[in-house]
């Protein structure tokens, strides 16, 4: 008996411990089922966490590579305002008189006021008047955009007397102001007799002055697309008749012009660059106190701007334009567009005009580059009539630059020039200018 009761007892006292280890056996086994629950738990989480980073990576990628948006928007009409401020300075030596102060053709280049017949002159001038501001607009309409340009510099207003004395003012002067929707254009804009994108880069303000066409005016504009490349533009624009008389150079502003001047351009815009052919109907008109007469005018014109060399960082720039009774067109005024004098006939008496440039632009790397130009104009007036001796006849221009753009849009340039006038009194005068220009677009 008492045997069985020891082996009764030591049963009971090995179960008893089987089942303590069985318990904490099953412990064992839920900690590491939880442990495996949690692991699995954090890798889903890795994994998640890793693909919202790859996700917001790509997002800031995108939005990285995509393009900056320009203006800022008012409801749904998007505003812009670009422009540039340029600094020059010249220096320059005139062979045959003085410019008189405050003339424009002291701080750019204007044949028709290089001096004749007088004594050799200097002059030092600095100035930052050719400063630039544009604003424009851009709001759709009817599956189209109506938009609307506004720009204004300082350029070409008169310099105040006094103005280089301590302030220099200068007022504000109205370049550009119109709208354009669809292949309709009106308002005050460039000539569509010219590209003003063929001039070539300059510190002056145009450079080739002689032998380019530049008109700022009202016109109505209708551009028909031909191809992907090709374009044609009908333009009417704002008449004016400019004459001298037998006795005065000036040019006179006649406002009886009776219908607007009439443009017709084919333009080129393709992998081979820019080019045009234009060609323009005038009606002269000069009326007052029942006296006048009437004259037909015209002009064609070729320009273009032709890319060559690596990566096209070279081009050739160049225009010319032969017409009659197109003076005004050309060179802010350089030559009339017909001699009238009420004493003499009574009748309008037709200048014949040339004018043209070539330029050649070299890129020698991605922020150094080279401008040669030259440039050319003649008038030929009228046999059998007077002129007055400071009548311009003839003009020509050299210059050579040098540009650098150390970041971008802030480009400095050095350049030389040289030119000639001729009158009709057989008088010239010779101008030589060293210049130089920084300028910063924004």
């Amino acid at each position: 008996m008492a045997a069985a009761l020891a082996t009764g007892s030591q049963a009971m006292a090995q179960t008893a411990r089987e089942a303590e280890l069985e318990a904490r056996l099953n412990q064992l086994e839920a900690a590491v089922s939880a442990l495996r629950s949690e692991l699995t738990q954090a890798r889903a989480e890795q994994q998640t966490s890793t693909q919202v980073a790859q996700k917001a990576d790509s997002r800031v990628a995108a939005l990285e590579a995509k393009p900056a948006s320009e203006g800022f928007k008012v409801g749904a009409t998007t505003f812009k305002l670009g422009g540039f401020v340029k600094v020059v300075g010249s220096a320059t030596r005139y062979d045959d008189g003085t410019v008189p102060g405050g003339s424009l053709g002291k701080e750019f280049y204007l044949p028709q006021q290089i001096p004749v017949g007088g004594q050799s002159s200097r002059d030092i001038i600095g100035h930052a008047r050719q400063t630039r501001l544009a604003f424009s607009t851009s709001t759709p309409l009817g599956g189209k955009e109506i938009k609307s340009v506004v720009e204004f510099d300082f350029a070409l207003a008169a310099a105040p007397l006094g103005a280089q004395r301590a302030t220099n003012p200068y007022t504000p002067t109205f370049r550009r102001g119109f709208i354009s929707y669809g292949n309709w254009l009106v308002g005050q804009e460039w000539t569509t007799f010219q590209n003003p994108a063929h001039f070539p880069e300059t510190t002056d303000f145009v450079g080739p002055m002689d032998g380019a066409i530049f008109v700022r005016q009202m016109i109505l504009q209708y551009r028909q697309p031909l191809s992907a490349d090709w374009s044609l533009y009908l333009a009417a624009e704002n008449p004016q008749t400019e004459t001298i008389t037998t006795t005065s150079a000036a040019l006179g502003d006649n406002d009886s012009d009776r219908m607007p001047d009439l443009v017709a351009k084919l333009a080129y815009k393709g992998k081979a660059g820019e080019m045009h052919v234009a060609g323009l109907y005038r009606k002269l008109a000069v009326h007052a106190n029942g006296m006048g007469d009437n004259a037909n005018g015209w002009g064609v014109s070729a320009a273009g701007k032709v890319p060559f060399g690596p990566q096209g960082r070279h081009d050739i720039r160049f225009s010319a334009t032969y017409g009659q009774g197109m003076g005004r067109y050309f060179t802010v005024g350089f030559a009339p567009d017909a001699v009238y004098d009420p004493a003499v006939a009574d009748r309008l008496y037709v200048v014949d005009n040339f004018a043209g440039f070539a330029a050649i632009k070299l890129g020698w790397t991605d922020n150094v580059r080279s401008t040669v130009m030259a440039a050319y104009q003649k008038a030929w007036y009228p046999d059998g009539i007077a002129l007055p001796g400071l009548a311009n006849v003839a003009s020509y221009s050299v210059a050579g630059n040098l540009f650098w753009s150390p970041v971008k849009q802030l480009d400095l340039g050095i350049e030389y020039r040289h030119a000639e006038r001729k009158v009709a009194s057989g008088l010239t005068g010779q101008m030589d200018r060293l210049e130089m220009a920084a300028k910063y677009t924004f």
